[in-house]
């Protein structure tokens, strides 16, 4: 077998070939956005290489390519744990543990070149809202930027010696369903109309002032966490500008209290319901006009949410009700959405998860974000529970 690193066009287009050769007959296999997907390795487009790297290889046998590998670190998140820690992505490998573990071994190398002593997979160069964890559970069409994976992955990242640090749940809600609890509408109403309080969806006019308003929020709603990374302005803009013709403005909110932010909650509409029909995820001149004629004629049934966030000294006091109760009314005039799904919430964040659940919402899926420590004698330790 032979390792080739992704260089120029030829080996690029081969990357995103091993899916579709891999995930052939497989109905629940949805490409990933491949534009996407190359702004993430792109050096102009992802800020993360201001200080980070990032490697991506195929593996070829026999003529025939049959796995794919990414590695990459950088120092925000490297510099969050005991030891430095980089991270793999983007792992596609036919059902051979050899095969796999010579394109962890790759990665390994890569990653320990460059000052790494660990690392976490599958996981994204950037921030993750996207393509991070693997699925262990749920082995159904995934939303947009949920990974997909065949069950015997697990196997592979196992059997080369990774473990879980964290799972990831996700979960399934129809607001508009009238069996959801009378009393939880009826909290979800007063807390909306409580005096001080402002609710506020999103503008690409006012984006400026938004992005500035989530940093003070994620700043103070997750600092506390293990695994807190700031977000960066560059960051949340290039997103933003990026996702642009995903976003729906009244899919994102904002909650003040006399004008302070003090909550954040974000949701976008599941383009993974037409790349279904493209096949591809290459975005050609034809493949875009079906996918703007699809949107148009609200091809899209499915939603996700993908950030809720409330500021420490704000929780336990119903904000999150109050901004299901404002998306309830868009969800009302837009009845062609009627599937959301909460994805994800990891293991170590029992409180929301209890949140979820207490919406009426129901556990669909599980991913994993695994962790491979070099030293096999250093001590493996879960990532840390949040505190109630």
């Amino acid at each position: 077998m032979e390792v080739i690193t992704v260089t120029g066009e030829k080996t690029t287009n081969a990357f995103y070939q091993v899916p579709e050769i891999l995930y052939r007959n497989d109905p629940n296999y949805i490409p990933l956005l491949r534009p996407m997907v190359e702004n993430i390795f792109n050096k102009e487009t992802n800020t993360k290489f201001k200080q980070g790297d990032a490697r991506r290889w195929l593996l070829k046998k026999e003529d025939k390519f049959v796995g794919r590998i990414a590695a990459f670190y950088d120092p925000d998140y490297a510099g969050g744990y005991e030891q430095p820690t980089g991270c793999i992505g983007f792992f596609e490998c036919v059902n051979d543990p050899e095969a796999a573990h010579l394109l962890f071994d790759t990665a390994k190398k890569w990653l320990y070149e460059n000052g790494m002593e660990a690392m976490d997979g599958p996981v994204n160069f950037g921030e993750n809202f996207f393509y991070w964890g693997l699925l262990v559970d749920g082995f159904q069409p995934q939303t947009f930027g949920m990974q997909y994976h065949p069950p015997y992955y697990h196997k592979l990242f196992e059997s080369y010696g990774f473990k879980t640090f964290y799972k990831q749940f996700s979960y399934a809600l129809d607001i508009t369903d009238p069996d959801l609890p009378d009393r939880f509408w009826k909290i979800a109403a007063w807390v909306a109309q409580k005096p001080g309080y402002s609710y506020e969806h999103f503008s690409f006019k006012n984006q400026e002032k938004y992005i500035h308003d989530f940093m003070v929020i994620h700043q103070q709603a997750w600092a506390d966490h293990s695994n807190y990374k700031p977000a960066s302005y560059e960051q949340l803009k290039d997103m933003i500008t990026e996702a642009r013709f995903l976003l729906e403005e009244d899919f994102i909110w904002f909650v003040y209290h006399n004008e302070e932010p003090i909550a954040f909650f974000m949701m976008i509409p599941d383009l993974n319901q037409i790349l279904k029909k493209l096949k591809s995820g290459k975005m050609n001149a034809w493949n875009i006009l079906k996918l703007l004629y699809y949107k148009k004629m609200r091809s899209i049934t499915r939603c996700r949410v993908i950030v809720l966030g409330v500021i420490p000294r704000f929780q336990r006091m119903g904000i999150e009700s109050g901004i299901f109760y404002q998306l309830k009314k868009v969800m009302l005039r837009k009845k062609w959405y009627n599937d959301m799904e909460m994805s994800w919430v990891g293991d170590f964040n029992p409180k929301m998860n209890a949140l979820f659940k207490s919406f009426g919402a129901k556990q669909t899926l599980t991913h994993l974000t695994m962790r491979y420590l070099f030293n096999p004698e250093k001590e493996f330790n879960r990532a840390a529970i949040i505190p109630s």
